[in-house]
């Protein structure tokens, strides 16, 4: 299977859609799917699979992510795309991590940002991405403002994590107000 690659300064953006993730699973190996997809452990596998098998995709939804590879490394050190994408509304959720803490604050982030926020706009025709976060990600809400998303709202105990109710706070971008940022556009390869 052929995937579709983005190139940034520093790294390989390979575009992940549901039939992706199902050929993933249904040719390649535990170890190799770890590799693939950057994951830590047995367990992560385990719940990678779940969704898998759940399906990344729904009558009226669907997801497209991005694997974020190191051109250095040749490692997958994170994931950057949309999730919750609406494609008759021409919208989506974007939503990135990068896996391990010894990548962070290297710029990274803010460069797979720049080349996935132009891919929906440009290529998948989004007219809105929104981002949820929580108000206390000082790293993700520093992103997001960076890009120039504007806060629409704040969600009260909106999600659980570690047995913990939180807040989430609501940005959006809409295509008009886009401007990628200087020196860093993607390629395709």
């Amino acid at each position: 299977m052929e995937f579709e690659i983005l190139e940034t300064e520093r790294l390989f953006l390979k575009k992940l859609t549901p039939e992706s993730f199902e050929y993933l699973f249904q040719n390649h190996t535990e170890e190799e799917i770890i590799r693939l997809l950057g994951l830590t452990s047995h367990a992560d596998f385990i719940k990678e699979k779940g969704k898998s098998h759940g399906g990344y995709k729904t009558y009226d939804r669907t997801i497209l992510a991005f694997l974020m590879i190191s051109k250095e490394s040749n490692e997958t050190i994170g994931r950057c795309g949309f999730h919750n994408w609406y494609l008759e509304h021409h919208k989506a959720e974007i939503g990135y991590v990068l896996f391990k803490a010894e990548n962070r604050r290297k710029g990274y982030m803010n460069e797979a940002i720049n080349a996935v926020l132009e891919y929906g706009f440009k290529v998948m025709n989004l007219n809105r991405i929104e981002a949820c976060t929580s108000p206390d990600n000082t790293a993700s809400l520093s992103i997001i403002k960076k890009y120039g998303f504007i806060q629409e709202g704040y969600l009260r105990q909106h999600f659980v994590r570690d047995g913990e109710t939180q807040d989430t706070v609501i940005y959006s971008l809409l295509k008009e107000e886009f401007e990628p940022k200087k020196g860093k556009k993607a390629n395709t390869v």
